[in-house]
């Protein structure tokens, strides 16, 4: 009655330690083979004739298994860091592309302007027939003159005209 529990702790003790409590679960087939013909070997030096045995359940201890749920929250936590970073470094290059493409601009319009005086003109009114047209659209009725609407194209002082 004895034997047989104690060749089983033996064995157990023997063979688990050998892999890691994942390889365990992943390798469950050839750890129990190996078990089988480790206790088939064992019962045998006593005369006992062992036919089959098998790993039903495997469990580990509370500790353990908060342990392997820590690390994985870390993990998580660890590639959200991660993500964090990237979506940061997306952003600077972004931001700079973004300016660069402002400074070309600005560069642009100066070089216009110093070429062409009437380019000035040409951005008066393009703003002007933006915000008459957001004024057009809007629910509010507005009554504006020229001068409101920075449309004194009548003198070239774009001031009032005279």
């Amino acid at each position: 009655e004895k034997v047989l529990p104690s060749i089983m702790n033996e064995t157990l003790k023997s063979t688990v330690p050998q892999y890691s409590a994942s390889e365990l679960i992943k390798q469950r087939e050839l750890v129990s083979r190996q078990i089988r013909r480790r206790l088939v070997q064992r019962a045998s030096d006593f005369g006992i004739l062992l036919d089959d045995a098998s790993i039903t359940d495997v469990s580990f201890s509370p500790e353990y298994e908060k342990a392997v749920e820590s690390k994985q929250v870390v993990q998580q936590q660890a590639e959200r860091a991660r993500f964090h970073v990237l979506k940061a470094h997306e952003e600077k290059k972004r931001a700079i592309i973004n300016a660069e493409g402002e400074a070309k601009s600005a560069e642009m319009i100066g070089v216009a302007m110093s070429n062409n005086p009437g380019f000035v003109e040409l951005r008066r009114i393009e703003k002007t027939k933006e915000i008459s047209g957001l004024l057009g659209r809007s629910a509010n009725r507005m009554v504006l003159d020229t001068d409101s609407l920075l449309l004194s194209l009548m003198d070239g002082s774009h001031g009032t005209a005279q």
